[in-house]
């Protein structure tokens, strides 16, 4: 039986790893759609020979995505920003560079599309993150109708961008901040469970034209997060309550550094609780248990701990 191929876009960022290493056991071909292949060559050992190639596709250049995704099976768009940087826009990305990839799948006969998104994904949301992130999904749908889309909740794991960042704050200052109070309610999903997600519903015909919203097991206060995080990595800080309109101005200044801290549009998105609704299918409904953050951390911020050796999280 022919192998199975897959074109994963933005296979080699955070979710795109574990999402690579579930396919290639699963005997899947894969593709890594990247600008740059040479970034992407440490996946290459988690298959056999010549089962994982890097190759260059620009999410804003038609014909790199149409060989991206020639004579595959199914293609995922994992390629995502928090924040917008020169051509890199919210529009460009989430929306334009989303219909370009579907439109193409589609013309290819590719059998399954999976793109990501993000839980508080609404067109009518204050956040141009959220509003282009629900406008890239209307965009795929009409490209590509049979398409799962996922909604993750903030996503931990040993590269992430949230308990790492606050870890690393709480090295050099002396308080962190609880933006809004800290009330805003996060379900943190574990980076392992959305991959093998995505795993399942690659396979599952079922799954076509799904939308799925994925939270881990329990919700947390941002107040409740930052206090786990401190006594998983032994430090005491004061948690500085920073109202949103304080807030929102130090984003409007932060916003403009090379990797800002914090945006206004990121204070705007705190706004909302960023949990499941109940209303749409689930982890569980894939077999999946979620797993707890509790679970996780100790086996990645122990390079924070006081007294303990910093290192760069794996594949940085």
């Amino acid at each position: 039986m022919a192998a199975r191929v897959a074109t994963i876009f933005g296979g080699s960022g955070f979710v795109g790893r574990y999402l690579v290493q579930r396919l290639a056991r699963r005997g899947w071909v894969i593709r890594i759609a990247v600008r740059h292949p040479d970034s992407a060559s440490f996946l290459r050992p988690m298959g056999h020979v010549g089962q994982i190639t890097p190759i260059a596709a620009n999410l804003r250049d038609d014909r790199s995505v149409a060989a991206a995704v020639s004579g595959v099976d199914a293609v995922v768009n994992l390629v995502g920003i928090l924040h917008e940087s020169g051509r890199q826009t919210f529009k460009a990305v989430h929306v334009e560079g989303a219909q370009r990839v579907a439109m193409a799948a589609k013309a290819a006969g590719a059998e399954r599309f999976i793109q990501m998104s993000a839980l508080g994904a609404d067109p009518n949301s204050p956040a141009a993150y959220a509003r282009s992130k629900a406008a890239g999904e209307a965009a795929v749908r009409a490209a590509f109708p049979e398409a799962s889309i996922l909604r993750p909740s903030v996503i931990f794991g040993p590269e992430d961008d949230f308990f790492n960042r606050f870890a690393a704050m709480a090295r050099l200052l002396p308080a962190l901040p609880l933006i809004g109070g800290g009330k805003t309610k996060f379900q943190p999903v574990y980076v392992g469970d959305v991959a093998e997600a995505m795993a399942r519903i690659i396979e599952d015909p079922a799954a076509r034209g799904k939308l799925y919203e994925l939270g881990g097991p329990q919700t947390y206060s941002f107040k409740e997060l930052l206090e786990l995080l401190l006594q998983e990595i032994g430090r005491r800080r004061i948690l500085l309550p920073l109202p949103f309109s304080l807030a929102s101005l130090q984003g409007a200044v932060l916003q403009h550094l090379p990797n800002p801290p914090l945006t206004r549009d990121q204070v705007e998105l705190l706004k909302q609780d960023n949990v499941v609704s109940g209303t749409t299918p689930t982890l569980a409904d894939l077999g999946i248990q979620p797993t707890a953050v509790e679970v996780i951390l100790p086996t990645y911020l122990d390079r924070f701990r006081r007294g303990g050796r910093y290192d760069r999280p794996w594949g940085r």
